[in-house]
């Protein structure tokens, strides 16, 4: 069985063994695994099952200072302080009032953003391979300070249905292009929760992310393509929001932020769960036992009848001890007895 053929039966809730595994790093771990398996091929080292393409964009995502310098403009005009370690932070924002006047959001038809997609599709074609589609909401926070946002949604509400209307228009224009290759899926990265809840009311997300995040989910099973969105946080309130949708994948699910066992419980028959494992204790404060006994017991709770794709509930940081990380992989190779 190929990882493609794995990602899919899981997501078919078929059993596998071992379930598929999917594991994302911050440069310096990837530094750390690369120095230890002895190759810049550091995916396919560690077995990843999960391959993402993306149009090249101006983003800030581990910017190296050194090569960009201290700030960083992305594409929708947002000022990034460059960082290596993470995304940075935000330094300007482009929209200081609740208003799209004078702004010229980026042109998704620009030839130099597809250059590189038939290479980096065909490259992983072992691998299932996901589209990634952008943004919404957490685009919008972007654009507009985070506290003001939610004030608008309030005070302007249809300054915030244009503007997330507009970013997913170029988000939907994006995928067009993206999926004249070798897709198997869509991935949408939108973070809807905090620690504790959302950051927004259930009735306000349906409102004002629903029906765009539907559009995006629709554009892919019109196509045949499994749909897989990430979230971080507390987003149990609208699960069930996603399932009618008919999303297939939910990620990370933080074991911090959510029960994970209550939600294979409750929506495991029609969600494949992606995620987990901790990665604000286990990962970095525990010892390598412990770390493959977490990622054992998520296997075999989680993984039971399918439908779960082992990984950590946020990308590996840089606190974690790679023989943590070795520990993980490890335990996720390993063949039931």
């Amino acid at each position: 069985m190929t990882r493609r053929e794995r990602v899919l039966a899981a997501i078919r809730h078929e059993r596998t063994d071992p379930p598929p595994w999917n594991f994302m790093w911050v440069p310096a771990i990837g530094a750390k695994l690369a120095a230890h398996f002895g190759t810049e091929d550091v995916a396919s080292a560690v077995g990843n099952h999960i391959h993402m393409i993306a149009p090249m964009a101006r983003k800030p995502l581990y910017a190296d200072p050194g090569k960009f310098g201290p700030t960083i403009t992305d594409d929708y005009g947002v000022v990034w302080e460059t960082s290596t370690r993470d995304r940075g932070h935000v330094l300007e924002y482009p929209l200081t009032e609740p208003t799209l006047a004078g702004y010229q959001f980026p042109d998704p038809a620009e030839e130099w953003r597809f250059e590189r997609l038939e290479a980096m599709s065909a490259a992983r074609s072992d691998m299932f391979v996901a589209a990634v589609a952008g943004d919404l909401w957490e685009r919008a926070s972007f654009m507009r300070p985070l506290g003001e946002l939610l004030v608008d949604l309030y005070e302007h509400p249809g300054f915030v249905h244009e503007l997330i209307d507009r970013i997913c228009e170029v988000d939907l224009a994006l995928l067009e292009r993206q999926v004249e290759f070798a897709v198997d899926g869509v991935f949408i990265s939108d973070d809807y929760g905090n620690q504790r809840q959302l950051m927004m009311s259930p009735a306000q997300w349906r409102e004002f992310v629903a029906p765009r995040l539907g559009r995006i989910l629709r554009f892919a099973q019109e196509r045949g393509l499994r749909t897989l969105l990430h979230s971080c946080g507390n987003v149990r309130e609208i699960v069930p929001d996603l399932v009618a949708l008919g999303l297939d994948v939910l990620h990370p699910i933080q074991p911090e932020a959510m029960d994970v066992y209550e939600l294979k419980r409750e929506f495991g028959r029609d969600l494949t769960l992606w995620g987990g494992i901790s990665t604000q204790h286990t990962l970095p404060h525990g010892t390598p036992d412990e770390v493959r006994a977490e990622a054992r017991e998520k296997r075999a709770r989680l993984g039971a009848g399918g439908g779960y794709i082992l990984e950590p509930g946020i990308t590996i940081q840089e606190d974690v001890p790679l023989a943590n990380v070795l520990a993980l992989i490890e335990a996720a190779r390993e063949v039931a007895p």
